[in-house]
Parts: C-alpha cells; structure tokens; sequence
C-alpha cells in the first residue's frame, strides 16, 4: 500500500510510493503475496461493495427472468432506475461528502481545484451538471441496454445458466474474471480511443475532466459508451449466473465513480480507504500513457506504463517524442 504523502509545492497531493506491478504478476511467483493481492488488495474495498451490490441487486432490484423473455418496457425501466439509482447512491454520496460537504477539505486530493466552471467546455456552465447528464442520460441507458440485451438472451435459454450451488469453483472463477475482463477490456478500447481520429470526435469528451470527480466515471459521448459497455457482448455465449451479469455491470458502470474520484484516500471517522486510482490520474494528467490500469498491466508489455516517478515521466516523454519522429 502507498503511504500518505504531503502535497506538493503545488497544493496537489502526490503518492509518496512509485506504483509497482500488483504480486500476481511477481517472477518468481510469490503465491502467498498472489492470494493476498486477489481477495485483498484487488477487492478491498470497493470489489466486495459491488459483489454484494450485485446479490442484492439481483435477488430483490431486478425483474424474473420469466419476465425477460420479451422486450417489455415495464422490467426494462426497472433495470434502468436500479442502475441509476446505484450509480448515483455511490457517485453522488462520493461528491456530497468530499465536494459539497468537504468532509476532508483537499486532504488526499490529486488536483488543488475544485470542479469548473466553464461554458466552454461543459454543458451549462458546470462541470458536475455536464457529468451528471453524460453518466446518467447516456451512460446508464447504454449499460442498460446491453445488460437487457444479456437477460433476454439467458431468459430465452440461448445460453444456460450454471448453479452456483453445482458450480461453485466455477463461480468464484467468473466472479473474479469480472475484474481482470473488466480490465482488460478497458485497456483495449480506451487505447482505440486515443487513435486521434476517436478521440477529436469522441474521447476528447471525457479528457475535458483533468480534474476528476466521482461523476467523471462514466461521463462519456453516447458513442464511446457503446463501445465500452460491450464488455458484454462476451456474455451472450459464456454461460454465467445471472448475478455475474449484474456484478459486471455495477463494475463497469460504477466502479469508475471510486477511481475518478479525485482523492488518494477516502477518510471517514479517522479510518482512510483506497478511493482515487493515482495511476489512472496520470493518464488524465498526461493523456499518452497509463491507458489501463495496474489490475491488468497491459501497458508495461507495451511500454506505455507510468510509475509515478520522474524517471519514469521522462521515460515516456521520450518514447513519445521517438513515436513522433518516426511518423513525421
């Protein structure tokens, strides 16, 4: 775990620790560090909030499966009003406490602004309100449409559904291949984005929040949600449980409130919890590295990976005034 530092001369606050590959990934292997960073350090504690998001959603927020066999406007809307709802009881409890009540001040926090306001760049002036609009106008009714889409196509029997009580292992498999598909899968269109053709129509959207909040997550153009939320389209032929169809969606759609939240650590009654991703920041910072995150370290086979370090910045500097060369 990185330990707290003091803000830079800046007023930012800054990781005292570069970011390293997670144990998983040690050569040698170190299993015992492997097995901690899997059901520790990977899922505490957001990964078991969205777990236990998804059993709750699925046994009492979501319509039967019976139900789904056709497209109905009624379970639809349900589906639509829970994923709303769940993105704006964590988003919206994330920016009331650290941006409208600034329970910490700027303790923790990555950038020494406070949101913008900019009619220039956000719709009405306002940089929350524009996020609020992209994440939920847009971003829920994608999520929502590939999640329904994902439904009828397992209420209609395309694809079976293992019991978890017959499956157990494979279960727990599933469950955790939503992280590391999750990830992985973030890597892959988020860099298809930054081919600049996408990002002037596109992406360039969301990189207008350089300063992050909670309500950045998923505050994207209509067109860049329908490619990520096709991390569902794998689902339509690997049998899961239903319950993994929710956990995916709550980690794609709302996983991404914690990690753009704009501070290091989350303090409440004098106890911190992981909520910014510093190594997702860097690449709102500096746009052309760190396009995926540590969980699946694409970027380090690639050489886009940035440590935090100056070494490393200048590192990648160079790489990219190289990359320039070459294409000039």
């Amino acid at each position: 775990m990185m330990a707290a530092a003091p803000h830079n001369p800046t007023g930012e606050y800054q990781p005292a620790s570069t970011i390293g590959l997670p144990a998983l990934y040690a050569w040698p292997p170190r299993p015992l560090a492997a097995l901690r960073y899997l059901f520790f350090d990977m899922l505490f504690p957001w990964g078991y909030l969205y777990i236990g998001m998804a059993f709750i959603s699925w046994h009492y927020l979501t319509p039967d499966l019976s139900e789904m066999t056709e497209f109905e406007a009624g379970w639809i809307a349900q589906i639509w009003l829970r994923n709303a709802a769940l993105l704006s009881l964590v988003a919206g409890g994330l920016h009331w406490w650290l941006y409208m009540r600034r329970g910490q001040q700027r303790k923790y926090k990555y950038h020494d602004k406070w949101p913008a306001t900019d009619s220039r760049m956000f719709l009405w002036g306002n940089q929350v309100r524009d996020n609020v609009f992209w994440s939920i106008v847009s971003g829920v009714s994608i999520c929502t449409a590939y999640e329904v889409v994902t439904f009828w196509i397992y209420a209609n029997g395309y694809v079976a559904i293992p019991s978890i009580a017959a499956q157990p292992i494979y279960f727990l498999v599933c469950l955790l291949g939503v992280f590391f598909w999750g990830n992985f899968h973030f890597y892959c269109v988020h860099r298809f984005m930054h081919w600049q053709p996408v990002y002037r129509i596109v992406h360039e959207l969301h990189h207008r929040n350089v300063n992050t909040g909670p309500w950045t997550g998923i505050a994207m153009h209509p067109l860049e949600h329908v490619i990520y939320f096709s991390v569902f389209i794998p689902l339509w032929f690997l049998p899961v449980h239903p319950v993994i169809v929710v956990l995916l969606s709550l980690y794609m759609a709302i996983g991404p409130a914690p990690s753009h939240s704009g501070f290091n650590f989350l303090e409440i009654m004098g106890r911190r919890f992981f909520t910014g991703d510093w190594y997702h920041q860097l690449h709102h910072q500096y746009f052309n590295f760190n396009y995926g995150n540590v969980g699946a370290p694409v970027d380090r086979l690639f050489g886009s990976w940035h440590d935090g370090s100056r070494e490393s910045l200048q590192a990648q500097k160079e790489r990219l005034r190289k990359q320039r060369r070459q294409t000039a």
